[in-house]
């Protein structure tokens, strides 16, 4: 691989609180860093379905606020074929992204290390799920965020009561 001009993000499996932060954040510091950011909708179904679109540091703001993932966010059973990694992977080509930083939970980020492995692609998993179930992790976006941002009696009120439209539209449902 060489040097890594372009990153393209991503949010897969379920959304989780903060993930829209981890978004702003690397498209504005990779921006000023230099690189350009694709956002890729739909997680991995989207890397697939070539649903790519530039992020800009215009097109992440205001964004902190809102619930879910402003890529949106599904689970893709075609990316655990070899078939579906080879489209993603040629997707990736096509649009000149040489990098990935995938935000999600156990699945998402063992198909970011499947993908490593297969086609020498850079990878950097953002622990993001509110389960915290990911083994190796203290706390994850998604977590720690509902922790932080929530009073202590009850987390998952807070998260179902005040956050279902954003949330909802973030996947299929």
């Amino acid at each position: 691989m060489g040097k890594i001009k372009c990153i393209g993000i991503l949010t897969s499996g379920g959304d989780a609180p903060g993930m829209n932060a981890a978004i702003r954040a690397v498209t504005r510091a990779g921006i000023a860093n230099g690189f350009r950011i694709m956002g890729i909708y739909r997680g991995y179904e989207g890397l697939i379905n070539d649903e790519i679109v530039e992020l800009t540091t215009e097109s992440v703001s205001n964004i902190i606020q809102r619930g879910g993932t402003i890529l949106k966010t599904a689970r893709s059973k075609d990316f655990e074929t070899e078939s579906g990694r080879k489209k993603a992977f040629k997707n990736m080509q096509k649009r000149g992204i040489d990098a990935l930083v995938v935000v999600g939970g156990n699945g998402s980020l063992t198909g970011a290390r499947i993908f490593a492995q297969e086609y020498d692609v850079p990878c950097i998993g953002l622990p993001g799920t509110i389960d915290n179930d990911l083994n190796g992790t203290d706390s994850t976006i998604g977590y720690d965020t509902t922790l932080n941002t929530t009073p202590s009696w009850n987390v998952w009120t807070r998260y179902a009561t005040r956050l279902p439209r954003t949330s909802a539209s973030s996947s299929s449902r």
